[in-house]
């Protein structure tokens, strides 16, 4: 999946367990850092492997789903 061009589409169609910031980033069409500073507040949930934080791509689709609860 190329960073640059991800879609929210893209990321349903996906098998992936996570994607990165960039990722998120790319697919809402906003800064990196906006992505970061969302998972500091706990808008958009992460979770931490060692040192690097990803994203669980099915609850951040959840986030843009209008049938989700």
């Amino acid at each position: 999946m190329r960073t640059s061009t991800v879609t929210i589409e893209e990321l349903r169609e996906s098998r992936r367990v996570v994607i990165t910031r960039a990722e998120a980033a790319a697919a809402l069409g906003v800064d990196p850092r906006t992505v970061t500073i969302a998972i500091e507040s706990g808008s958009i949930p992460s979770v931490r492997l060692g040192r690097r934080v990803v994203i669980p791509r099915e609850r951040f689709l959840r986030l843009f789903d209008p049938d989700a609860d």
